[in-house]
């Protein structure tokens, strides 16, 4: 591969990376996404569930296929706020304090967006001093965080800040960092997913069937986005994008080679989708990596789960860190692209 698609691939994530979207407040990204699907010719709408959704018509419109990558990102949603304007925050979806560290948090206000301090307390303290448990026996959970704002109660409920304001890590250290042929950087679960849609409505042309390509909303907190648009578009297969978790129990190596997943923890995948797939995979002369994971799952796995759909798969890329500072070969975010122009173009 090339280092100038490399270098696109990662200028697109970065682009998508620096649009907040923590689940249920995605508007930031979706204006983007509609404008972009827009430039590439694209059919494009968004549904009552917050879905951004992208039609290719296809030669017979009587046989569809979905494509998934979710735009939703992990955070914090505020509880409580003190009156010295500190805030009380608890996870949404998969995240944890130590991953973020102390640092800035942007809390996306109902009128404009706020940056405070995610705190955890000083560390030169003693025994009687809560903040020394955490340095030696046990860790650190929400409940132990806070938002340090120095805001007034006032100032915070100017800028719309409540109960159910969504935080996330502040645009200030959000930027993605590359490292060679790798990126680095929040949430590539799941914007580098997004990268790969966006790449198929601009390669994808005349498809033998209906191809509808799914920015997904509202993943990270039980697949909602994915579930309301299979209950009520009726499509023959479903294919989610993923990253896919680099750990000592999975049988997966760091690298340009993507995954295909035969199982994770809501259930196995459709074999005969899963060898569509990787035939598709063979005539573009890309490698594929199989494994069966637990403690994950996928909009397809999950809409599957609940009978939304009778084939799904899930396509994904190495990544370490998930959940965390992620970190990717852009080949293998790449060649998921490759693999999908041509499963959706070449089927046989």
């Amino acid at each position: 591969m090339s280092l100038a698609e490399y270098d696109k691939l990662f200028s697109t994530i970065e682009t998508l990376v620096m649009h907040h979207s923590p689940s249920g407040v995605e508007g930031e990204i979706d204006q983007f996404l509609m404008d972009r699907f827009a430039r590439f010719n694209v059919e494009v709408w968004q549904d009552e569930a917050g879905n951004v959704i992208g039609k290719i018509p296809g030669r017979d419109a009587g046989r569809s296929l979905a494509i998934t990558g979710h735009k939703d990102e992990i955070g914090a949603i505020v509880k409580t706020i003190e009156p010295d304007g500190r805030i009380r925050v608890r996870k949404l979806g998969g995240a944890f304090p130590w991953v973020y560290g102390e640092g800035v948090v942007d809390l996306l206000g109902d009128n404009h967006t706020l940056s405070g301090i995610l705190s955890f307390g000083s560390r030169h303290v003693s025994h009687e001093s809560p903040q020394k448990a955490f340095q030696e026996e046990v860790s650190l959970s929400w409940e132990d965080a806070w938002v340090e704002t120095k805001c007034t109660p006032e100032e915070l409920e100017g800028a719309g800040v409540r109960p159910g304001t969504r935080m996330v890590v502040g645009k200030h250290r959000k930027r993605p960092f590359r490292m060679g042929d790798w990126i680095a950087s929040y949430t590539l679960d799941n914007k580098a997913s997004v990268a790969i849609l966006l790449a198929l409505a601009s390669g994808v042309k005349d498809p033998p069937v209906d191809i509808y390509l799914v920015a997904s909303a509202k993943e990270e907190v039980g697949a909602i986005g994915a579930l309301y648009f299979t209950n009520r578009q009726r499509v023959n297969a479903l294919i989610a994008l993923e990253i896919c978790p680099l750990a000592p129990e999975y049988p997966i190596q760091d690298g340009e080679a993507p995954v295909l997943l035969s199982q994770d923890g809501y259930g196995i995948y459709d074999e005969g989708l899963n060898e569509e797939i990787r035939a598709a995979a063979q005539r573009v002369k890309v490698p594929l990596q199989l494994a069966a994971i637990s403690g994950f799952g996928s909009d397809a796995s999950i809409a599957m789960k609940f009978g939304h759909v009778a084939r799904s798969a899930c396509l994904g890329f190495p990544t370490q860190n998930t959940h965390g500072y992620e970190i990717a070969h852009l080949g293998a975010i790449a060649h998921c692209i490759h693999i999908l122009q041509t499963f959706c173009t070449d089927p046989a």
